[in-house]
């Protein structure tokens, strides 16, 4: 049951119209500024500035990096070559070849001749020296080999391991300059918002006035074929009388024609400006809105004689932004100018290794601490710093002439919309004096056309010059409006 209610509610939702959207300028102006895609890429890269602001901010700081490898070889290094392996090979064969056994044996036979040894003890003896030889060649052979094996390396699987830690000291300047650039980066970002905040407000008070501006234009052409509709069906009776002529009943049923058609051209435009409107709201554009201002009357003109010209030197986001440029380019010449001066650093660290080198060349892990200070001093570059810093300074130069043409166009902008809003408020108040004089005028025509003293051309004039008297004061006071948004865009005012 719950379930079919819900049914029931949704097909009403989709059957009946939805409520229209009452909006005021201020509404508008919120939607515009919470859903505008370019504000919302100026807040992200204003994100962007904050996160590179702190990034600036870690160089003051001592870093620490760990690395790390292993490295396996298909041969390893050897502090020997092949022959002095062979040497200690052969260590005991080679010390015991170099004694002469030869006198030995001489000796043995001289006793035995001359009867001090007996032939079976000489040969004992002889036995008996072989045997030592050979026992202490063995010897000398093995103790040769483990003086050969005590200086392998073994290196042909190798870890190594460090923890650095780098300190700056000294960097020329650059350091500094480059988080003076990052804070002047995050302000420009700041006033780009702003900048773009103004463009979308200025954007949208033309789309919300022409939407104005129109639906009074729709109600004045409702007012003038209504007119005109009355005129046709009076020159109708006339004509059925006898009194008018077919002639001018054609010439009332081409105005009829006109007005209908500019009524048409009206309700299109309207529809298009109300799309307009939406879309820089950020709602749908079939969306049924009304605007506060458009059911009214007549349109609420506020008074001029509140801006102030010279806010426009320190509220303009452009100025600021430009003004933050040379700031940028001066400390582009400090970093230059950094490279020309020494740069001192302290570094520090622990490394370890397998196989080691602290107790020989052993197997294990072993590692030692380094403590050192790193100095750089620039001596021969052929002047390319110098070259570097020069060019800097002319490209802060050409910001400065830059802000001052800007300061100049900003100021003749502002004249310009100071005299756009007076020639607005005059056209005002001309226009209002026309409508008095149109509308006395229609009047004396239709009661003159009524007593058979004026005919219908001159009634058709008579609603002309009130059509455009009425038009003219709506372009006036629309043109007000619009010239009071053009100001504020002018002197930096939300």
């Amino acid at each position: 049951m719950k379930r079919f209610i819900a049914l029931c509610a949704s097909a009403l939702c989709l059957v009946l119209p939805l409520e229209a959207q009452t909006l005021s300028l201020d509404s508008c102006r919120a939607m515009a500024l919470r859903n505008n895609k370019q504000v919302g890429i100026a807040r992200a890269k204003q994100q962007a500035a904050i996160n590179v602001r702190k990034s600036a901010r870690t160089k003051y700081l001592p870093h620490i990096d760990v690395a790390g490898g292993w490295m396996l070889s298909s041969r390893e290094l050897s502090i020997l070559n092949s022959e002095q392996k062979d040497k200690l090979s052969n260590l005991g064969t080679n010390a015991i070849g170099s004694v002469d056994v030869s006198h030995v044996s001489d000796l043995i036979t001289s006793m035995v001749q001359k009867g001090v040894l007996s032939p079976a003890e000489a040969q004992q003896y002889g036995q008996l020296i072989s045997g030592t030889t050979q026992h202490f060649a063995e010897l000398g052979n093995s103790l040769g080999n483990e003086i050969k094996d005590a200086f392998r390396t073994d290196t042909r699987s190798i870890i190594v391991g460090s923890v650095v830690v780098n300190q700056p000291v000294f960097m020329g300047g650059a350091i500094t300059a480059a988080n003076r650039m990052a804070d002047i980066s995050e302000k420009m970002a700041n006033t780009s918002i702003d900048a773009s905040e103004q463009n979308v407000l200025y954007d949208i008070d033309n789309a919300y006035w022409l939407v104005v501006s129109l639906k009074q234009k729709q109600r004045l052409a409702e007012s003038y074929l209504n007119l005109v509709k009355k005129l046709d069906e009076d020159v109708n009776k006339m004509i059925k009388e006898g009194v008018a002529t077919r002639a001018d009943g054609l010439k009332v049923d081409v105005k009829v024609n006109e007005a209908e058609m500019t009524k048409t051209q009206v309700d299109n435009g309207l529809s298009l400006a109300r799309m307009l409107l939406c879309q820089l709201c950020g709602i749908q554009i079939s969306d049924r809105v009304t605007l506060v201002d458009e059911t009214r009357d007549d349109i609420a003109v506020a008074s001029m004689n509140r801006y102030n010209k010279d806010m426009a030197m320190e509220s303009r986001p452009e100025l600021k932004l430009l003004n933050n440029a040379v700031e940028l380019s001066e400390q582009t010449t400090n970093i230059a100018r950094a490279t020309m001066l020494p740069q001192v650093a302290i570094t520090g660290g622990y490394m370890i290794s397998n196989p080691n080198l602290f107790n020989g060349y052993e197997k294990k892990f072993g590692g030692m601490w380094n403590i050192g200070i790193m100095v750089r001093v620039p001596v021969l570059d052929w002047g390319d710093a110098t070259y570097k810093v020069r060019a800097s300074k002319i490209a802060t130069n050409i910001a400065r002439l830059t802000l001052d043409e800007a300061r100049e166009k900003i100021n003749l902008q502002v004249n310009q919309c100071d005299y756009r809003l007076k020639e607005a408020n005059k056209k005002l108040a001309t226009a209002q004096k026309n409508i008095q004089r149109a509308e006395e005028n229609l009047r004396c025509a239709n009661i003159g056309f009524k007593e058979g003293v004026m005919d219908a051309t001159e009634v058709m004039a008579a609603q002309t010059a009130w059509l455009q008297a009425k038009t003219q004061k709506i372009d006036a006071q629309i043109d007000v409006c619009l010239g009071e948004a053009a100001m504020k865009k002018a002197i930096g005012m939300r």
